[in-house]
């Protein structure tokens, strides 16, 4: 049972790891401090902030937001560290409110990794205060707590800093402040448009095309402590420049700027499209109403939706745009109705407090009608909510349903009729399709996940148990979790579709793929691939073919590297295959010496920069056993499932999103179609 705290109370922590969940009724910057057992913190570089995210032991996301997930390892922080301050403030010097009084009050969770509630907090009481400190945990002995505190402060963040000890705590609020709006320049929408200005999709469609390129947000697997928190940051996608938040450690594509150096930033709504024409609805409510302002969308939104209505200089780059402005919409638009739905709740619950409170209004008629009236306006609120929530619900199942027919097949699901039409392509994809992802609101409202190509992080398939339950899979209905073996063969199915696609969306003889399989437990998988010629041979066991193939590839990694380094790219061997490569390593890191797990570890990290990629298929739990060794190796790589699992969370809000894995419908034949026209065209070129 979830422990409902107020001031000053306590509660015990069951266990070291956790996550702390913010939701506010406008946007706030979050921030935590380590601290003394006094509490005093006297080094700057013990406080995460905006614009400094990262702490032993803890992350913070890297931008203002309506929500909010720390992520806490309470093991690994310094021996000295005593007590763990979150600090929340409300951004200066940009549209909102300038107190916490003028918004529904703030509400702390502190959750296990799995999303178990263990305490609440619902800061009530605030006026003037536009900075305050919400929850400390702390040790007693060898265990922890967490305590209320609730303290605010009208002096704002400046004033807190001070408090908790910081020096120079001015110019540190400064610096803050100065972060958070660098994020929010690339993340708030625009202004709304003059008079006379086209919006919704007329508007998309008039955005000029890029000029260049810029990180967009994507989703982050935020079970991982490191990771976690930074959901409510801004990065990229794919790797290098920074989904998930920070940079590093992104868990998903990166997008192009759907407008030029000159426009307007791009819009966040419920309407907002990365061409930045799309904005307005979504935004969580400023306090009072409790209820999603009406977005311009919808407002204008008449409009019949159009494939490909964002910017971009093509057809693939304006439906990319546009399928990562619809998980953002859909992000931000859930996001308000349970803003307000959670401003309702804390709002009937201070009502009927008050009741409670008055002795005279307990019992009788007078006492019924007035909870009545309370019930009555909670349900206005909830209902009011819903309303706004299942109309743009209703205007994004509108786009997708025109949007997904017309994805070529990099974007498209492997039930599309477009691969009945395949061809093998003359050109390389910006981006390829890794599933789907959707929330619980609307479960049948599927948004593709995208990733940008070359892919600059490696993919790990979990073949770990799925926390969904029975029913996980697209099976029997009420099926029990696949057992181990189950889920290894569904891990490498997975990996075998995404290998096949990244095959087939590129030009004949521009991708090749390598298997590591030590136990020879892949062939039946493989056998797409096998039939259709596109692998000669199933690929060869034990762990002589391990050090074979890691060798030939590391050795193919720095005779490319020193040749860019040198300039010399064109003295490279005239034996040395120049199209991308994709290792396809099963069952890790069973088979695997510590030389072999340090020459994975170089290919991961150094790959990428000259074409050469990774995609593992291993249970991680199983890889803990390994030790320290692994883990900068699966941390840096985006972690898929072979079944619905919902360990994805957006960049804005931090919802938890369910990931449905890209395969082939049971019983299609698609696989071998598409692999044997890739086949035959690689014969052909080699003639």
């Amino acid at each position: 049972m979830t422990a409902e705290l107020v001031r000053g109370q306590n509660h015990p922590l069951p266990q070291t790891r956790v996550e702390i969940r913010i939701s506010a009724g406008s946007p706030v910057t979050p921030g935590a401090t380590l601290g003394g057992e006094d509490g005093r913190v006297s080094d700057p570089g013990r406080i995460a902030h905006p614009g400094a995210p990262q702490l032993p032991g803890l992350e913070v996301p890297g931008q203002a937001a309506v929500a909010h997930r720390l992520a806490v390892d309470l093991d690994v922080m310094p021996p000295d560290v005593e007590r763990v301050h979150v600090l929340l403030a409300l951004p200066a010097g940009v549209p909102g409110p300038r107190s916490f009084g003028a918004i529904a009050p703030p509400s702390v969770a502190v959750t296990g990794l799995d999303g178990t509630a263990i305490a609440r907090f619902v800061i009530t009481g605030l006026d003037s205060e536009s900075a305050v400190t919400a929850v400390e945990l702390y040790r007693r002995g060898d265990a922890w707590k967490i305590r209320a505190v609730g303290q605010g402060y009208a002096g704002g963040l400046a004033a807190m800093l001070a408090d908790q000890g910081l020096p120079e705590a001015q110019q540190l609020a400064a610096d803050i402040e100065r972060a958070v709006a660098e994020g929010l320049a690339r993340a708030v929408a625009p202004a709304p448009p003059a008079a006379g200005q086209q919006t919704g999709a007329g508007a998309r469609r008039a955005q000029p095309p890029a000029e260049g390129r810029q990180a967009q947000a994507g989703p982050v697997d935020y079970r991982h402590p490191r990771r976690a928190a930074a959901a409510g940051s801004a990065g990229a996608a794919n790797g290098g420049s920074g989904t998930s938040g920070t940079s590093g450690t992104s868990g998903a594509p990166r997008a192009s700027a759907a407008a030029p150096p000159s426009a307007p930033p791009p819009g966040v709504g419920a309407g907002s499209t990365a061409g930045g024409a799309r904005q307005g609805a979504g935004s969580a409510p400023a306090g009072g109403g409790g209820v999603p302002p009406q977005s311009d969308r919808s407002a204008a939104g008449s409009a019949e939706p159009v494939a490909g209505d964002a910017a971009g200089w093509s057809m693939a780059e304006r439906l990319y745009n546009q399928v990562w402005a619809m998980f953002e919409d859909l992000a931000r638009t859930v996001a308000a109705y349970r803003s307000a739905v959670d401003f309702a709740d804390s709002r009937m619950d201070r009502e009927l407090d008050r009741l409670l409170a008055d002795p005279r209004a307990r019992m009788g008629s007078v006492a019924d009608s007035a909870r009545a009236e309370v019930l009555a306006r909670h349900s206005t609120l909830v209902d009011r909510a819903r309303e706004v929530l299942d109309r743009d619900l209703g205007q994004l199942v509108a786009e997708a349903g025109v949007v997904e027919p017309a994805l070529p097949p990099a974007y498209a699901s492997w039930a599309s009729p477009v691969w009945h039409e395949y061809e093998v392509p003359e050109d390389a994809p910006m981006a390829l399709r890794l599933g789907d992802l959707h929330l619980p609101e609307h479960t049948e409202l599927r948004i593709p996940l995208l990733v940008r190509l070359p892919l600059e992080r490696g993919l790990w398939v979990d073949s770990g148990a799925s926390p969904l339950g029975p029913g996980a899979l697209d099976a029997d209905p009420g099926r029990a979790f696949p057992d181990s073996a189950e889920r290894r063969a569904l891990a490498l199915d997975t990996a075998v579709a995404h290998a096949a696609r990244l095959l087939s969306v590129h030009p004949a003889g521009e991708f090749n793929v390598h298997f590591i399989d030590p136990g020879g437990t892949a062939t039946a998988a493989l056998t797409p691939l096998l039939h259709s010629g596109v692998l000669a041979e199933p690929p060869p066991k034990g762990a002589a073919a391990v050090t074979d193939t890691l060798t030939r590839l590391t050795e193919r990694i720095d005779l490319v590297q020193m040749a860019l380094r040198s300039g010399a790219a064109d003295a490279l061997p005239p034996d040395l295959d120049p199209a991308q490569q994709l290792l396809v390593v099963n069952d890790f890191p069973h088979g695997f010496d510590d030389r072999a797990i340090n020459q994975l570890r170089y290919l991961a990290d150094e790959g990428p920069s000259v074409g050469v990629h990774l995609l593992i298929v291993a249970d991680r739990e199983d890889a803990k056993g390994y030790g320290p060794l692994l883990d900068p190796l699966w941390r840096g790589m985006l972690r898929l499932t072979p079944t619905p699992d919902d360990h994805l969370a957006d960049p804005w809000i931090g919802h938890a999103w369910t990931y449905e894995p890209a395969r082939a419908p049971r019983g299609s034949r698609v696989l071998e179609q598409v692999l044997a026209q890739v086949a035959a065209a690689r014969r052909a070129l080699r003639r």
